[in-house]
């Protein structure tokens, strides 16, 4: 019991002095960011989720300081394919491109282009296999949105007010 003690009071010590470092959170509700992006994509299902989830994490914009335009695509390729040529799993590539700009000036301020996949099998019936993609989707465009965010949480302190 008494070997504990020491190592309680030293962990107590070090989020003490975590305390006064001067580091903030960066996914607290008073963020630079918060509530100051509008989101323009496309108006497709993948668009749609897109900006469901950028608006989910940074909140929506009454009096939007900038601009985030993002387009997504995605594509569809065979992963699995029996000897009689079925495919039987799917990958789902998506890529979004895109760029923040100031509201006002119009100026570029950041932009980006990320790429990542998610997978979906298509073993079942024909409604299973389409409500599969149809969630491989939904992934794909949540994982997208949430590199978005963590790329503009990196560059927030530096953006023009």
């Amino acid at each position: 019991m008494s070997s504990k003690t020491p190592s309680r009071r030293l962990f107590l010590l070090g989020l003490m002095a975590l305390g006064g470092c001067g580091f903030a959170p960066v996914y607290g509700d008073d963020t630079v960011l918060r509530g100051q992006i509008a989101f323009e994509t496309r108006d497709t299902v993948p668009g749609f989720r897109l900006r469901e989830r950028l608006e989910q994490r940074l909140g929506v914009a009454d009096a939007p300081v900038y601009v985030l335009r993002a387009q997504i695509t995605d594509r569809r390729r065979s992963l699995a394919i029996t000897t009689s040529g079925e495919n039987q799993r799917f990958n789902v590539v998506g890529t979004v491109t895109w760029v923040l700009t100031h509201a006002t000036t119009g100026e570029t301020l950041a932009d980006g282009r990320h790429e990542t996949f998610t997978s979906y099998a298509a073993t079942g019936s024909t409604t299973a296999t389409q409500a599969a993609e149809t969630d491989a989707t939904a992934r794909l465009s949540v994982a997208l949105a949430d590199m978005i965010v963590s790329r503009l949480l990196l560059l927030a302190p530096d953006l023009p007010r």
